[in-house]
């Protein structure tokens, strides 16, 4: 189950098929039981999170926060928060020539592979998060 917060405007078509194709991506992925909630917010306010959680000042466009540390055996019924910057994402969908919509399905489903306890270090470790992706964009 996804929960969308929208604290920016969001066109609701983007909300409905945002939510329902990242909840088809959790099913895939195994985790179709669990929740996620999924935040839409601005520059200023994603600036802010990123200022007060990892000391950078600076927007950037998702940020993950999962509710238990991965790798724990018990893994939660609400694997933790996405937040996307509708400001960052258009202009990166604008320089990267796809929609917003596509932008944001991306964002999206690399917050939920940060929740699932990944990250992209090196180049090996990237190979996870294009596949889903371009598995988001194609659902």
């Amino acid at each position: 189950m996804v929960d969308v917060a929208t604290e920016a405007a969001a066109d609701p078509r983007l909300v409905a098929d945002l939510k329902a194709k990242l909840e088809r991506l959790m099913g895939e992925l195994g985790v179709g039981d669990k929740a996620v909630t999924l935040v839409l917010t601005d520059d200023p306010r994603i600036r802010a999170l990123k200022r007060e959680h990892w000391g950078e000042d600076a927007p950037t466009d998702v940020l993950s926060f999962p509710t238990y540390e991965p790798g724990d055996p018990f893994v939660p019924p609400h694997l933790g928060d996405i937040v996307i910057s509708l400001d960052t994402a258009g202009r990166q969908a604008a320089a990267a020539g796809r929609t917003l919509e596509e932008e944001v399905a991306v964002l999206a489903a690399h917050g939920l592979w940060h929740l699932l306890g990944h990250d992209h270090r090196s180049e090996e470790e990237w190979q996870g998060f294009r596949e889903v992706q371009a598995r988001i964009l194609a659902l």
